[in-house]
């Protein structure tokens, strides 16, 4: 469980945390000790979130920059920790 809790999840599953844990929030039926720990680990999510799209944007700039037009992919060596 250790190796899970150093990956950090998808966009989707992130993303998809971050709703629900809005939707509990926006409920007004959490306690004040939920709501803190529901907003850090939301925080934590929204990092998550904003990481995966900062890759994707890179990625896409690295497709679009290729000289001969060519759509070669190449990969990111962008160091992260996660």
């Amino acid at each position: 469980m250790e190796a899970k809790a150093k990956t950090a999840p998808s966009f989707e599953d992130a993303l998809n945390k971050l709703e629900g844990i809005v939707e509990s929030m926006e409920s007004g039926d959490v306690p004040l000790a939920a709501l803190l720990t529901k907003f850090e680990e939301g925080t934590a999510l929204l990092k998550v979130c904003e990481m995966r799209l900062k890759d994707a944007e890179l990625k896409i700039e690295l497709l679009k920059k290729q000289k001969d037009g060519s759509a070669a992919f190449e990969p990111l060596t962008v160091g992260r920790d996660a």
